[in-house]
C-alpha cells in the first residue's frame, strides 16, 4: 500500500534544479527510500538507470544512480574525493540517490564535488541526522535543501481510515503508532511483531554501533524510564540517579535519542513571568508504537491507564508533524509556573501564540489559566479531546 507523502511536492520541486543536493532525514522504516523511489519513477526517462549498491557504475544512458550507504564497497567508492573518479562512477547521470548517507566518511565533501562540477542532482537520505549533519554543514552551506520525513501523519492516513476503519483510527493509532509498516498490517499480532522486531533490528542494532554510546543498555533503560513520563517534567538528575551513571552522561544519551529521532524535547515557554518554568524539558516519544513496544504493552486502551498519555503524546506530535510537512516554522513548548498552572502545549507562530490542552475525557471542562489568560491575552486557547482531535490536524491552518 503507498501512501501520499506530503513532503513530495516541494521534494520534486528540487529533483528539477542541478547543483542542488536534496537531503532527507527521518527515523529509520519512515518511508524515506520509497518517498524517494517514487519521485525518481515519476522523472522522465526513468526506465534508464543503475542500481550501484554494489559498487556498479551506471550505464551512459542513465538519468539515475542509486548508492546504498550500508554497502561497504560503496562507503570506499564515494570516500574518494576525487573528480575524475567521481564522474566515472555516475557516468553521465543526472540524479544521485544516496541511501544512508551518513554512513559514509565525508559524505559531505563528495556531494559538493559532484553538485559543484557535474550538471546534477544529489539526494542524499540518512535516519541517524547527527552523523549526516557533522558530515554536510559545512561543504553544503548554500547549496542544499533539508527535509523531514515523519513516520506517517494523520492526514497521510486519514483517506484509508475512512473507508475501512473510521470509528476505529483513533485507538489503532495510539496503540500500534505511525509507522508505514504497521498500516499495512492486518492483524494486532503481526503489527505487534513488527514493533518488537523494530526494537531488536533497528534501534537496539543502531545503538550498539554508535560511538557516543558506551553502555546500551543504560539507554535502553533511560527509554524505558521515559516511557512511564510522557507528558511529565524530566529532571536528568532523577533520571541519573535511577540509572547510576553521570548527569553528563545522561544529558548525551537524550541528546543521541533525539538526533535519531526515537524522542523530542519540548522545553518551558516563558515572555514575561519570572515564576514561569523554562529550564526542565518534557520528552514525547517520536512514535508511540514504539513507546508501547518498549514497555510491552499493546492492550486496548479501555483496559489502560495510561490512554490520557498516550493521546497527549501522539497529538503533540502529529502536531509538530503537521507544521512540517506544510513549511511552517512554529516553535512547540509546554508552559507551567512554579504554583502548577500549566498547558500541554503552546505553539508559536509569527508571534501568534496558541496554547493547546490534551484531554482524554470529552467531558473534561477546562479553561485557559488565569496567569496564561493576564501574560498573554492575545493568545489562542484550545482543547483537544478524543472527539474533536481530527478538527486540530485537518487542513493547513
Amino acid at each position: 500500500m503507498m501512501f501520499p507523502r506530503t513532503i513530495a511536492a516541494p521534494m520534486r520541486d528540487g529533483l528539477g534544479k542541478p547543483g542542488t543536493a536534496l537531503i532527507l532525514y527521518g527515523p529509520r522504516q519512515a518511508g524515506k527510500t520509497t518517498l524517494v523511489q517514487q519521485l525518481l519513477a515519476e522523472l522522465p526517462g526513468a526506465g534508464a538507470g543503475a542500481d550501484a549498491d554494489a559498487g556498479g557504475a551506471a550505464d551512459a544512458s542513465a538519468t539515475t544512480v542509486v548508492f546504498v550507504g550500508d554497502d561497504l564497497y560503496t562507503q570506499s567508492l564515494l570516500a574518494r574525493h576525487e573528480l575524475e573518479h567521481l564522474k566515472r562512477i555516475v557516468a553521465g547521470a543526472t540524479i544521485i540517490f544516496i541511501d544512508e548517507a551518513q554512513r559514509i566518511d565525508n559524505i559531505g565533501l563528495t556531494i559538493k564535488l559532484l553538485v559543484d562540477h557535474l550538471p546534477l542532482t544529489v539526494v542524499a537520505s540518512g535516519s541517524a541526522s547527527f552523523e549526516l549533519a557533522d558530515r554536510l554543514s559545512e561543504p553544503l552551506t548554500g547549496r542544499s535543501r533539508t527535509f523531514r520525513l515523519h513516520p506517517l501523519s494523520w492526514q497521510e492516513v486519514a483517506p484509508t481510515y475512512r473507508m475501512t476503519a473510521p470509528d476505529t483510527a483513533l485507538e489503532e493509532m495510539l496503540r500500534f503508532g505511525m509507522y508505514p509498516r504497521v498500516h499495512t498490517l492486518q492483524t494486532n499480532a503481526e503489527k505487534e511483531e513488527y514493533l518488537y522486531n523494530y526494537l531488536n533490528n533497528y534501534l537496539y542494532r543502531d545503538l550498539l554501533e554508535l560511538e557516543q554510546i558506551k553502555k546500551p543498555k543504560k539507554v535502553v533503560d533511560l527509554l524505558a524510564m521515559l516511557a512511564y513520563q510522557i507528558g511529565n517534567e524530566v529532571a536528568v538528575s532523577e533520571l541519573s540517579n535511577g540509572l547510576g551513571i553521570s548527569q553528563k552522561t545522561v544529558e548525551n544519551y537524550l541528546d543521541v535519542l533525539e538526533k535519531m529521532f526515537v524522542l523530542v524535547n519540548l522545553r518551558g515557554f516563558s515572555r514575561n513571568l519570572r515564576k514561569e518554568v523554562t529550564k526542565t524539558s518534557r520528552y514525547y516519544f517520536a512514535d508511540v508504537g514504539l513507546r508501547n513496544a518498549l514497555i510491552r504493552s499493546f492492550v486496548p486502551l479501555a483496559l489502560r491507564g495510561d490512554a490520557g498519555q498516550l493521546f497527549e503524546n501522539w497529538f503533540v506530535i502529529e502536531r509538530i508533524k503537521r507544521a512540517g510537512n506544510h513549511g511552517r516554522h512554529t516553535g512547540f513548548y509546554f508552559w507551567r509556573t512554579y504554583d502548577k498552572h500549566e498547558i500541554d502545549l503552546v505553539e508559536d507562530l509569527d508571534g501568534r501564540l496558541t496554547g493547546i490542552e490534551c484531554k482524554w475525557s470529552p467531558a473534561s471542562r477546562v479553561k485557559a489559566p488565569k496567569a496564561w489568560r493576564q501574560a498573554y491575552p492575545e493568545a489562542a486557547f484550545e482543547v483537544a479531546t478524543r472527539q474533536n482531535w481530527a478538527e486540530y490536524l485537518e487542513g493547513r491552518d
